[in-house]
């Protein structure tokens, strides 16, 4: 199958957004007056499940552990909560996710994302596992995401010796897929295709019919069309930023690569400096450095004038 790079982000017209795209999905969940309608009403289209007490993040990062590994964004997490002793406990977390990539290895992806959403709902200390929310991972893509035509994969852990094996671990990742036709039900098709194209021709259930409403309070607000015109010039200098950062990443890279050679023809590298030199991430720094490998005679020279 080609693979294609676009992004979730899209230069459609403020009215002309649907579900799908991430702004409007993330200022559907975080309206003060449709927030909690919205993403209640989503969840239950998609997971045939009515839902109870919750509260809504939008755009939550979770950081990193140290500054050299990376954190994520989640666009939308719910936390649905249950009373255990007279006390209010997070018994299931959505991670609501749009996606409109395929150049994403999405399983591993979904690994990655969580196992971060896990590491922080543990306190220090905490012996009890069993008390570890149960997890889903939702991922809203306009694409197959495996290519067996259905409209939602429920992806979950068992054993490969016992498969009737109730191995009940609390976590389940499910791809919804706007353009199959296999599996799911006729009302989560229909959820799917307004999704994908929020217009009212497709309001065709109580479900869309509520979708369609919350959407519309959104899109008549003038606060939200002003902010999603600060978010497409965001978007644009990112974009170009990242392309300059692509640009001195490559030659950062070349330069430490001549510099390490250079070194390499006058004796062996010790391991704490050719790590130095590889951490580096100053061109004007690599630079001077490759100019002095070129005039030194000793790795000795090199280290002391560096």
């Amino acid at each position: 199958m080609q693979r294609r790079t676009t992004m979730s982000y899209t230069t459609k017209a403020f009215e002309e957004l649907d579900i799908m795209d991430d702004f409007l999905m993330n200022a559907a969940a975080a309206d003060e007056e449709v927030g909690e309608e919205f993403s209640r009403t989503l969840l239950k289209g998609l997971l045939q499940k009515e839902l109870g007490k919750i509260h809504i993040s939008i755009q939550k990062v979770l950081f990193a552990n140290t500054p050299n590994h990376r954190g994520i964004r989640l666009d939308i997490e719910v936390n649905e909560f249950e009373e255990v002793d007279g006390k209010s406990v997070v018994k299931n977390i959505f991670d609501i996710e749009p996606n409109k990539r395929e150049d994403v290895n999405l399983p591993k992806h979904n690994r990655f994302y969580q196992a971060k959403i896990d590491s922080r709902n543990l306190k220090a200390g905490e012996k009890d596992f069993a008390t570890l929310p149960n997890l889903f991972v939702i991922m809203i893509t306009d694409y197959d995401p495996f290519g067996y035509d259905y409209m939602m994969y429920t992806v979950y852990n068992q054993c490969e010796e016992v498969p009737d094996l109730n191995y009940e671990d609390g976590l389940r990742f499910i791809y919804f897929n706007t353009t199959g036709s296999k599996g799911g039900s006729p009302s989560i098709k229909k959820l799917l295709n307004f999704i994908q194209d929020s217009k009212i021709e497709n309001v065709t259930d109580e479900v869309t019919k509520k979708l369609h409403d919350c959407v519309s309070k959104v899109k008549i607000s003038p606060e939200m069309r002003m902010e999603y015109m600060k978010w497409d010039a965001m978007i644009f200098y990112e974009r170009r930023d990242a392309r300059n950062e692509g640009k001195i990443e490559g030659k950062i890279e070349g330069k430490i690569e001549s510099v390490l050679e250079l070194l390499g023809e006058l004796g062996d590298v010790p391991d704490e400096l050719m790590e130095r030199i590889k951490q580096e991430t100053e061109l004007e720094k690599i630079t001077a450095w490759l100019k002095l490998a070129s005039r030194v005679d000793t790795i000795e020279e090199f280290i002391e004038k560096m």
